[in-house]
């Protein structure tokens, strides 16, 4: 292996990244803008995380802290029920415990305001990492959602994100929005119900179809030279005085000059031994695809029942559920049918019971809602995850500012906060 200097800086030659997701795949592309030769490593497949079965949304405007005051307000028995938006198992895990018990430390106005803020950078040049890879010919569409509607049964329920969009523009965060009523919404999108009695409109959002996108980014880091390695399980990292190893399952020892950790809820596992204390919990998300008489424009979002719905194609994808269990837990058809019964009444004319493409995956969640990205106590370790609901939206970003300090040795200032090691 060769290595360049840049200064004092010993700028890396080869690449490896595990983990196969939107975070991971974009910081390999960008590591390959830098000249660096990449291989990128995933235990199953390419998007077979947290990307795949997602909602997709870009919406750096509404990208907040996931420790919130709002979680407090459901109690220890709704959580505990399994039709509740925010599940937790009753037999939960000491690690599991440690970890919630530091989320509601979190999940206060204060803590969430200092987190927002520390998003706020990041958050502003999010929708630009994705510019940046359509400007170099990454195929992958990104769509302007004509309308993006967040949709309520009355003014009461209403208020609760007129109040966090306050907060979130004290933060310094940006977001157009108007809000208007449940015929004006119907007359947007015939797809509500009679049930929905007031809104709000959301302006300058995007969306994807996000395990196309992850896919064809997977493409062109393939057509640039970049190496794609499905099927193999990483088992150590192992750091040495000119670079680092990585030890596969199957016994295969390969050395490269960095490696970047962008295995999602699975990012402990790797990261503990390079001095990344923060828990990674795997917060599972579950969606499915049904018919709909008239597909919406753009995304419908059901902010009381925590229901995400996004068009693709000629169906409907409906999302919901924040369900804190070990990643690799089977789906439990009791949170699709908890997310079926809370959306039938809200949409018109969308046959709930013609589901298919039923998944579940685990979103990376930290206890101060904000990722982990930068080196470790190994400079030539690098962690990128973390990011809870908002890693499709941050992945591009994320990756362009990680390539940055990998090649230059200098943290950029969006991701100051993000420490792995705080």
């Amino acid at each position: 292996m060769v290595a360049s200097v840049q200064g004092t800086h010993i700028v890396p030659d080869r690449v490896a990244v595990v983990g196969a997701g939107m975070v991971g795949l974009a910081t390999a592309w960008f590591l390959q803008e830098a000249g660096i030769e990449v291989t990128v490593l995933d235990r199953e497949g390419v998007a077979a995380g947290a990307s795949w079965g997602n909602a997709g949304w870009l919406t750096p405007g509404l990208a907040t802290p996931l420790p919130e005051p709002a979680v407090l307000k459901y109690g220890v028995r709704a959580v505990l029920s399994p039709s509740s938006p925010v599940y937790v198992p009753p037999t939960a895990s000491p690690r599991l415990i440690s970890f919630l018990t530091r989320f509601a430390r979190n999940s206060t106005a204060g803590r969430w305001k200092t987190a927002m803020e520390a998003l706020v950078p990041i958050n502003r040049q999010a929708l630009n990492g994705f510019d940046a890879l359509a400007k170099a010919g990454v195929e992958a569409e990104t769509y302007e959602a004509k309308s993006f509607l967040a949709a309520y049964r009355t003014e009461a329920e209403r208020s609760v994100l007129l109040e966090e969009i306050e907060h979130i523009h004290a933060a310094g965060q940006g977001i157009e929005f108007e809000a208007i009523t449940g015929d004006d919404a119907r007359e947007i999108e015939p797809s509500l119900s009679d049930e929905i009695g007031a809104a709000i409109r959301l302006h300058g959002q995007r969306f994807i179809n996000p395990g196309e996108y992850v896919n064809m980014l997977a493409d062109s880091v393939r057509a640039r030279g970049g190496t794609i390695v499905t099927g193999v399980t990483v088992k150590d990292i192992v750091d040495e005085i000119r670079g680092v190893r990585i030890v596969t399952a199957d016994g295969e020892s390969t050395p490269y000059d960095a490696v970047v950790m962008a295995t999602g809820a699975w990012l402990g596992d790797l990261a503990r031994q390079f001095g990344v204390r923060t828990v990674v919990q795997a917060g599972r998300g579950y969606s499915f695809s049904v018919p709909i008489a008239h597909v919406p424009a753009g995304p419908v979002y059901f902010p009381a029942q925590r229901i995400a719905c996004t068009p693709l194609g000629d169906r409907l994808r409906v999302a919901g559920m924040m369900e804190f269990r070990k990643p690799d837990a089977k789906l439990d058809p009791r949170r699709i049918d908890a997310i079926v019964e809370a959306a039938r009444p809200l949409l018109r004319d969308a046959d709930l019971d013609a589901r298919t493409f039923e998944w579940v995956g685990p979103r990376p969640c930290t206890p101060d809602g904000l990722p982990l990205i930068g080196a470790t106590s190994s400079p030539r370790v690098f962690a990128a995850g973390g990011h809870g609901m908002w890693g499709i939206t941050l992945g591009p970003i994320t990756g362009q500012l990680l390539a940055e300090t990998i090649t230059t040795g200098r943290t950029p200032v969006e991701l100051a906060p993000f420490n792995p090691l705080r």
